[in-house]
């Protein structure tokens, strides 16, 4: 009986070792069902199973990418660069890692280091254009607007559908003040996608600065027609009828653009200034007022609505006006002062 029930014993352990040895999981199944949480956003449990499967593997290299990646989901980017460091020590090619650690370090507004990373992404794989789009997007940061060009021509080399990247190229040639090579940009993306409200209204912006005013408001107008809600296309729309002095044109453009987005003071201080081109001197100082509402330091709405004042004959509004100009640190002639008295 004895025998028997040592016999049994070893039976029950032998079950239990084999039971206990078919459930442990391996670092591999931790991984798989780390990526399975993180596709369905579940950060936090992702971070846990990655955590598991570097526990038994700590040379798992996937597994500091892929928990780099769910902290990156959480923000977490101090932790997301640890974990791609790791990566990239355990994986020295690891191409994704360094895109993604530039990516983290360009959060924190480490651009020298996200470039350093991006540079090694395309010198292990030269052909990637998602390390080339970052890489110019750090570059801009850093006011390297040249070489920021450059990327971005290398981008669309590679990913000539990557529409952002024409529009960010025109947005730096605009930076530099080449409009002409700005409408270049934006027109070559036209070409690509005639469709893209963007595109024209970009290109209108850089006519305008041009003084090309009714090749801006040709842009802007078919930017509406492609994209209806397109404030900021109304309202350059409008400040290129104003300086064409229709300025009828320009306060029903500037009305649209405050019907779709109410909070612009600057719109606002700009239909003030059609209506007092058109002696509507009651609407203007409405608008003007509306604008300082908006941003209570706003030293042209004051200045517009002071010399709408002095026009009407409210000489103290007027002055009360321009004091508040030149308090906020702008001068007012001695002259326009003394038409207030």
């Amino acid at each position: 009986m004895k025998k028997q029930m040592i016999v049994f014993v070893l039976m029950v352990s032998c079950l239990q070792a084999i039971s206990l040895s078919q459930t442990k999981k391996s670092a591999t199944d931790w991984f798989a069902s780390a990526n399975e949480k993180y596709g369905i956003s579940d950060y936090v449990g992702a971070i846990a199973d990655f955590t598991e499967a570097i526990n038994l593997k700590p040379d798992f290299a996937g597994a500091f990418y892929g928990r780099g990646q769910a902290k990156s989901s959480l923000n977490d980017y101090q932790g997301t660069i640890a974990d791609y460091n790791e990566a990239i020590k355990l994986k020295p090619d690891y191409v994704d890692a360094y895109n993604n650690r530039g990516y983290a370090k360009s959060v924190l507004k480490d651009y020298q280091g996200a470039i350093a990373d991006y540079t090694k992404a395309v010198g292990l794989k030269s052909d990637d254009a998602f390390a080339y789009y970052n890489m110019a997007h750090a570059k801009v940061a850093l006011k390297d607007y040249q070489g920021a060009i450059a990327d971005y021509i290398e981008t669309i080399k590679l990913n000539p559908d990557n529409l952002h990247a024409y529009v960010d190229k025109g947005k730096v040639r605009v930076e530099l003040k080449d409009y002409q090579g700005a409408i270049a940009d934006f027109t070559e993306l036209i070409n690509v996608s005639p469709d893209n409200a963007n595109a024209f209204y970009n290109r209108g912006k850089a006519k305008y600065e041009l003084n090309d005013y009714q090749g801006a408001i040709a842009d802007c107008t078919e930017a509406i027609k492609l994209k209806p809600d397109f404030v900021d296309a109304y309202y350059t729309n409008g400040r290129a009828k104003y300086k064409l002095n229709d300025y009828q044109g320009a306060i029903a453009s500037f009305t649209y653009a405050i019907e779709l987005k109410p909070d612009n003071a600057e719109v606002y201080k700009n239909r003030g200034l059609a209506k007092s081109d058109l002696k509507d001197y009651q609407g203007a100082n409405t608008d003007f007022t509306h604008a300082i509402e908006l941003k209570p330091d706003y030293i042209d709405a004051y200045y517009g609505r002071g010399r709408t004042y002095l026009i009407v004959n409210q000489k103290s509004d007027a002055i009360r006006d321009f004091l508040k100009v030149t308090e906020l640190g702008y001068h007012v002639s001695q002259d326009t002062l003394d038409m207030c008295k």
